[in-house]
């Protein structure tokens, strides 16, 4: 039975491994593109916090992918996971920085179609809507720290190799926040379809506290993403880096620093709350897409310098591969969960 749980599991740290392949590129892409951090680096410090995101911030976007299709069967799960990390691979493999967010909703919606289950369409609108505000968010937040942080600098009048060593420190901080943040936002799309039918049970580690099942599904994801970081994020992180725009390493910063907030706001559930404390709309806690809000950020700087920079043709290839994602998703997971019913008699749902 475990050697058949952990066969399952392994359909989530594919997915995990294709994470860390494509949306490392979006915390240090800009960093490593300009030259200001190295891949070894930027491997190192993105895997660390992205682990620590995951574990510690990582549980309030889950329950709403939870809420989108609730899938209750191992083999389903795996389907999905299996679905997802396929397309997003076969993005990655042609070198566009694409969202695990669209490509585990389309799997999930394939198992819903595939199962005859409904799909919560209110869920679901609010997901697509994050899919348009995060890119617009993230290049609106970008513009304005790039204003001020371009006035900031004129001001202080910083000789070159003192600017040189502020900003390199500033792309480090800045990427260290912005893994954590996509551990935290994007876990749910690694083990997110996992949680309901999790076979771990709750550790008691000597009375400190309690290493829970969730917690080590969340752990094996971002090992997961670690791995994908270090073996195949390099060529993703150059196109982010160097082909959509180029940049200084302070527009590298401003990218950076933009999608990194942009990401902690969708999942960060002491933000949302506090919005309701004071009965403001709450923000939704959704995964978002870390490609969206990195090429956001990137395209608002580009306009702001007047719109002629920016790579179109490429910006228009990376949109493509976003709107055909979740589709092509939801297809390999209706592919996947008939050959594991049909061929191998496994039960997909209950």
């Amino acid at each position: 039975m475990e050697i058949t749980i952990l066969i399952f599991l392994l359909g989530g740290l594919f997915l995990g491994w294709s994470l860390g392949a494509n949306d490392a590129a979006n915390v240090f892409g800009t960093a490593v593109g300009t030259r200001m951090v190295s891949f070894t680096t930027a491997a190192i410090i993105c895997s660390v916090f992205v682990i620590l995101g995951a574990i510690i911030s990582g549980a309030g976007t889950t329950e709403t992918l939870g809420k989108l299709g609730a899938i209750n069967a191992l083999p389903g799960a795996f389907a999905a996971c299996v679905a997802a990390g396929i397309s997003v691979y076969l993005m990655t493999k042609v070198g566009l920085p694409v969202s695990t967010t669209q490509a585990i909703v389309g799997a999930i919606v394939g198992w819903n179609l595939y199962t005859g289950s409904s799909t919560n369409i209110q869920v679901l609108l609010t997901i697509l809507s994050t899919w348009i505000l995060c890119p617009i968010i993230a290049g609106i937040i970008a513009m304005g720290l790039f204003t001020f942080t371009k006035r900031v600098i004129l001001n202080r009048k910083l000789h070159i190799l003192r600017l040189d060593a502020y900003t390199r420190t500033a792309l480090l901080l800045a990427g260290a926040f912005g893994a954590y943040s996509l551990g935290a936002n994007n876990i749910a799309n690694v083990m997110g379809v996992f949680v309901p039918i999790s076979p771990f049970t709750d550790v008691n580690m000597g009375n400190l506290f309690i290493f829970s099942s969730k917690e080590q599904l969340f752990l094996l994801g971002g090992l997961a993403i670690a791995v994908g970081v270090f073996t195949y994020s390099k060529r993703v992180m150059y196109t982010v880096g160097n082909d959509l725009l180029k940049m200084s390493p302070v527009a590298a910063f401003i990218v950076v620093v933009s999608h990194s907030i942009v990401l902690f706001l969708f999942a960060s559930q002491g933000i949302s709350a506090f919005l309701q404390s004071i009965n403001l709309p709450s923000i939704p806690l959704v995964p978002v897409s870390s490609s969206q809000a990195v090429v956001g950020g990137v395209i608002g700087i580009g306009l702001l310098k007047g719109g002629k920079e920016v790579q179109w043709s490429i910006a228009g290839r990376i949109s493509l591969g976003w709107m055909t994602l979740p589709i092509i998703a939801a297809l390999i997971s209706l592919i996947v969960l008939f050959i594991l019913e049909n061929i191998f008699n496994l039960t997909v749902s209950f």
